[in-house]
């Protein structure tokens, strides 16, 4: 079952690898294999959706949104959209992109550096608003409860998010135009960037989390259809039309989906040039990652389990207030990309042996988790 679930994955992530280790060496190696855990830890939510929006779909659906979805998810978003943020940002066409990172590594490097404030700028904000939306809401489980519960009660205050990022970005710009003062205007260009590529990243951030709520709202509004149509027909005493209403519904289910993939790559996307600006490794990592992304959205679907454990959605949310950091820092400081990796690694890993912490916990005072959460956060709270 494992096996037949993960196979591609496993193949894929043996290729990938190889690939990295035979071309680049050791260094790439590393790197390509801390980006595919971070992809799987910060898309691990991802997943969770997925399987629970993918068992409502019939059969023909789940094939679509698992190659097509998948085309889309690992070309689109992985290979094809980082090409796209260096082309912008350094203001070249996407062919002369990928032709100056094929035979000129050293120009494109200096493309990606060049471009790097407003990377991190657009990135930075993208990801911070993702963090504070999530350690603002109102949520059962609660990871590392003294610092969470009084942070949701703040999240009922209208666009608190919105105001911190802005003001997060505000502090950041004015910093670096001080230090363009300071140095005789080395900075000057960068101040202007950031700033205006930071309300750019919280534009995004802001459209495509309209665009899901969109299509939820339409997914909800074709499964009441749905209903009342079946209700009406039972009345009547006929046989409702189920492959057309479970089409309708389907076809919005892989939109609402996709639109998901899609802000959920962009964090990974974004957080990977928090470790590494090399295109090729980038798109390996996050290929692999999404490959294991899809394999365990298929799994949850057939099995049902990973979503006992409770805390991996804190564990990735705060990998990614990190890398929101981390990325808002690197335009003026460089942080090693190894590390950079790494912190995603613990927090996510920590989450997973909490969750299992809390579950035997559970277990031994037979299915009765009430005090085995809050011992479990405040062993939490005191480790971290």
């Amino acid at each position: 079952m494992l096996l037949k679930t993960f196979g591609w994955s496993f193949g894929v992530t043996a290729a990938g690898l190889a690939a990295a280790a035979f071309f680049w060496g050791w260094e790439a190696f590393a790197l390509v294999a801390i980006l595919s855990v971070l992809e799987i830890s910060l898309s691990f939510d991802n997943a969770v959706v997925n399987a629970g929006v993918l068992k409502k779909m019939n059969a023909f659906w789940q094939k679509i949104f698992l190659t097509i979805g998948i085309l889309i998810a690992v070309f689109g978003m992985r290979l094809v959209f980082p090409v796209v943020i260096v082309a912008i940002s350094a203001q070249v066409g996407p062919v002369e992109a990928v032709r100056v990172a094929l035979e000129n590594p050293d120009r494109y490097e200096q493309l990606v550096t060049d471009a790097h404030p407003a990377i991190a700028a657009f990135g930075g904000m993208f990801l911070l608003m993702i963090f504070l939306d999530f350690i603002f809401d109102e949520r059962e489980h609660k990871w590392i409860g003294w610092l969470e519960r009084p942070l949701s009660r703040l999240g009922k205050v209208d666009g608190l998010s919105v105001c911190i990022a802005l003001i997060v970005l505000l502090v950041t710009a004015t910093t670096l135009a001080t230090a363009a003062h300071q140095h005789g205007g080395a900075h000057a260009d960068k101040s202007a960037t950031v700033l205006l590529s930071g309300v750019a990243g919280l534009v995004t951030y802001l459209i495509v989390g309209g665009l899901s709520s969109h299509f939820e709202n339409k997914l909800e509004e074709e499964e009441e259809r749905e209903h009342e149509a079946e209700e009406e027909a039972k009345k009547a005493g006929k046989q409702p039309s189920a492959v057309g209403l479970a089409g309708k519904a389907a076809f919005f289910m892989f939109l609402y989906l996709e639109v998901l993939d899609a802000s959920f790559s962009f964090d990974g996307v974004i957080g990977a040039f928090a470790i590494t600006n090399h295109i090729f490794w980038m798109a390996l990592g996050l290929g692999i990652g999404a490959m294991y992304v899809r394999s365990l959205t298929v799994y949850l679907v057939r099995q049902g389990t990973l979503d006992d454990y409770v805390y991996l959605e804190h564990g990735a949310h705060y990998a990614i207030g990190a890398l929101a950091v981390i990325l808002l820092i690197t335009i003026k400081y460089q942080i090693n990309e190894v590390i950079t990796g790494l912190i995603g690694v613990v927090l996510i890993a920590t989450s997973f042996w909490s969750s299992l912490r809390r579950n035997r916990t559970i277990e031994a005072n037979g299915g009765d988790g009430s005090g085995g959460e809050e011992s479990e956060q405040s062993e939490v709270t005191a480790r971290v």
